[in-house]
C-alpha cells in the first residue's frame, strides 16, 4: 500500500456516522473514513453475524474486542480474538466472516 498526499489528521470515531449492513444473519455496523484511495473502518458485528457474501477485497484487519471467525473459500478457518490481526491482498483468497459472540474490528483497505 502506498500512502500519498494525506496530511496529518485525527479521527474521533465517536463522531463518525454509523451505517448498518445486514448479513445473512446479524448486522455489521460500519463507521467509515476515506483518505485518498484508502478506506478505514471501525466495524461492529452483532452476535450471530454471518457475512452474506465472499469478499475478494484486500484488508488489514485487527480484532479489537470479541471473537471473529474468518473462513477462506478453500475451507480453512481462522479464529481471531482481541489483539489478533490478519492481512490479505486484493483477489488473493476469497474470505467471509462470522461471529457467535460479536466482534469489534479496525479495518484498512
Amino acid at each position: 500500500m502506498q500512502i500519498d498526499e494525506i496530511p496529518f489528521g485525527i479521527t474521533a470515531w465517536s463522531e463518525v456516522e454509523v451505517t448498518a449492513h445486514p448479513g445473512e444473519t446479524g448486522v455489521a455496523y460500519w463507521q467509515t473514513q476515506h483518505f485518498g484511495f484508502i478506506r478505514v473502518r471501525m466495524v461492529e458485528y452483532t452476535p450471530g453475524y454471518v457475512a452474506d457474501h465472499w469478499c475478494a477485497k484486500g484488508h488489514i484487519l485487527l480484532c479489537l474486542a470479541g471473537e471473529l471467525d474468518t473462513e477462506l473459500a478453500d475451507g480453512r478457518t481462522f479464529h481471531l480474538t482481541a489483539g489478533v490481526s490478519y492481512q490479505v491482498a486484493d483477489n488473493a483468497e476469497p474470505h467471509r466472516s462470522s461471529t457467535r459472540t460479536g466482534a469489534t474490528l479496525f479495518i484498512v483497505d
